[in-house]
């Protein structure tokens, strides 16, 4: 067998099958780093090869899919993985009995990201004041992190998820400057977001489509702010950062990344995401 077509949506790989099986070409699809590969025997490439031709020819005006070459990524529950380190960070940090320590080592304090402790726009992220804060917050991760590792993979999407965290929480110490602090995964959440926002704007931008698949997550982004936004403990200002750090994002990979990113994309960025917290972990301790 030999690659005949790559990097196709599966719409696309399915109907150039049909087309193929229909003259009796043997076959396979399979999916490859970069979207889905049609395999055909090696004797039978040229005639698969101009079958096909004819078919294009005569279909000129035919689009193979209304759908984005990201959604062939299959369901995820990566949701729950981020679930699961935001509760162990919560209860070991609870059983230290010294959370006042670590909150004044890791939280986002305006003053000292803005004198370049940077690491704590990441670390913050993982802490939380008490249980119900962290409730909020493990909801939001659940549903809008998968929603994101369905589209962009298992890993690029926590790496966009962080990214936009760790922005949102950056430009939000930066504007508020000294005398500021803040903490929680709300910041990536609404990140998550940001990152759906984009996805749909630039679907609809790509493809036709319903004006409210674009304004079904900017309308919910909306009305989270306005609901989190009615206790004074909220700091309304690092949710709207992440969720503006989110679309921006999402509006640069989107336009780039149009074809699906393989499983050694997907590792790699994981481990970013990974080596990243560590360090920004490993910051304050002494060298």
């Amino acid at each position: 067998m030999q690659i005949l077509l790559n990097n196709l949506t599966r719409e696309q790989a399915d109907t150039f099958g049909l087309v193929l099986l229909s003259s009796g070409i043997d076959h396979e699809i399979r999916r490859g780093e970069q979207g889905w590969v049609l395999w055909v025997a090696k004797d039978a490439s040229e005639a698969a090869q101009n079958l096909l031709k004819t078919y294009l020819d005569e279909n000129k005006g035919y689009k193979t899919s209304k759908e984005t070459p990201w959604e062939v990524y299959p369901r995820t529950w990566s949701g729950a993985g981020g679930v699961f380190v935001l509760l162990v960070c919560h209860i070991a940090i609870t059983l230290s009995q010294d959370a006042v320590s670590f909150h004044r080592l890791y939280g986002s304090s305006a003053r000292h990201v803005v004198s370049g402790e940077w690491y704590r726009c990441a670390t913050a992220l993982l802490l939380h004041a008490d249980s119900v804060h962290l409730a909020g917050n493990l909801v939001g991760m659940a549903v809008f992190a998968t929603a994101v590792c369905s589209v962009t993979g298992w890993g690029v999407g926590w790496l966009l998820i962080l990214a936009s965290g760790i922005s949102g929480n950056l430009v939000n110490a930066y504007v508020y400057g000294y005398g500021h602090s803040a903490i929680g995964a709300s910041t990536a959440v609404f990140g998550a977001l940001g990152l759906l926002s984009s996805y749909q704007l630039l679907k609809k931008i790509w493809t036709p489509g319903s004006r409210f698949q674009i304004l079904l997550p900017l309308g919910a982004g909306l009305a989270l702010l306005a609901f989190t936004g009615s206790s004074s403990h909220t700091d309304i200002m690092a949710h709207l950062f992440g969720f503006v750090s989110g679309v921006f994002i999402g509006l640069v990979y989107y336009g780039f990344a149009r074809v699906p990113l393989g499983w050694r994309y997907q590792a790699g960025a994981l481990v970013g995401v990974i080596f990243v917290l560590a360090t920004a972990w490993l910051q304050p301790l002494p060298g």
